[in-house]
């Protein structure tokens, strides 16, 4: 594919801003934000220091921008035969490749920087960490090459957990490890639903994603042995770490079931596009909500309440 110029003069400035915004790909990283939050709370048992977590969680989104802009980059000439993607600003013509890798470094560069004045070291390299692993390892060593390409790449996106937790403490402890692992197995049932759903477009690029290479059976199949792993990863919260009380333990049972519910759906019915779409759709939600039980659970007013209330029914008794 031959890079196209659109002459700047016919872009308005609001959208020159508006074609380096989509670079970023703003959709995905909400969902970065919420685990780095969520892994926040719980290390600092329900008391983030607000500087912190504004600093955390903007370092956080400059990585994981500059990530998705090398990401574009290098994707361009498969961007420009899918469909789904022909429109973006690389492929269309809006934005040079070599404009947008000065913007990837300045982001980084600005993301480090703020993180290690900021918070610490530690959370600062962890971010990098998270660039290099997925530009290099996911974007450039497995995407194109592997079918494993999102069980391993899905390290890249876990790593925020890491950046919360060490951005508290300085330090990575094994509650900081298992978040990370519950955002690592939850990868391959997310995306690889969302591969069920354009599994042609990646056939097309010749991209060897789950369902191009071994069917819908085998996949929905791995997506189910996934989310039972996951939803159980999540409850070791609970117990033996006992990081999480009653409140996250009844959210992520009730949200579990419900993922457990629909990757056996999906498992009945490995064609039925629409419940990949659904299972898709609820994987995010889950992600989500999972992360807003940790941080409403990990509320000092939560255990007061909860103290409060076992206090009066031991009264009544």
């Amino acid at each position: 594919m031959i890079e196209t110029n659109v002459s700047k003069q016919h872009q308005t400035f609001l959208q020159v801003l508006q074609s380096y915004y989509q670079l970023t790909k703003p959709r995905i990283i909400p969902l970065l934000l919420i685990t780095t939050a969520g892994s926040m709370w719980i290390a600092a048992k329900g008391q983030v220091d607000p500087m912190l977590l504004l600093v955390t969680l903007a370092g956080g989104t400059l990585a994981a921008a500059s990530a998705q802009v090398i990401n574009c980059i290098y994707d361009r000439d498969i961007d420009y035969e899918m469909e789904r993607t022909r429109h973006r600003p690389i492929p269309s013509g809006r934005i040079l490749s070599r404009d947008a890798l000065l913007f990837a470094i300045a982001l980084a560069v600005i993301s480090f920087t703020l993180l290690t004045v900021f918070a610490n070291l530690l959370a600062a390299l962890l971010a990098m960490s998270g660039i290099v692993f997925y530009v290099l390892v996911y974007t450039h060593l497995l995407k194109r090459h592997s079918s494993l390409n999102i069980v391993i790449g899905g390290a890249a996106g876990a790593i925020p957990t890491l950046v919360g937790w060490a951005a508290v403490t300085g330090s990575l402890s094994w509650t900081a490890w298992l978040l990370f692992a519950i955002v690592f197995l939850w990868t391959p049932p997310h995306f690889w639903a969302l591969a069920l759903m354009i599994r042609d477009d990646y056939a097309k690029v010749g991209v060897p994603m789950l369902p191009v290479v071994a069917g819908n059976q085998a996949t929905v199949q791995q997506i189910w042995y996934y989310t039972l792993v996951t939803v159980a990863a999540t409850l070791l919260l609970i117990y033996p770490l006992h990081q999480t009380g009653i409140i996250y333990a009844a959210i992520a049972l009730y949200l579990g079931g419900l993922f457990i519910y629909k990757a056996w759906q999906l498992l009945q019915n490995p064609e039925d596009r629409n419940l990949a779409r659904g299972l898709f759709l609820y994987s995010i939600s889950y992600m989500m909500l999972l992360c807003l039980g940790m941080v409403v659970d990990s509320l000092p007013l939560t255990h007061h309440a909860i103290s409060f209330v076992v206090s009066q029914l031991h009264f009544l008794s």
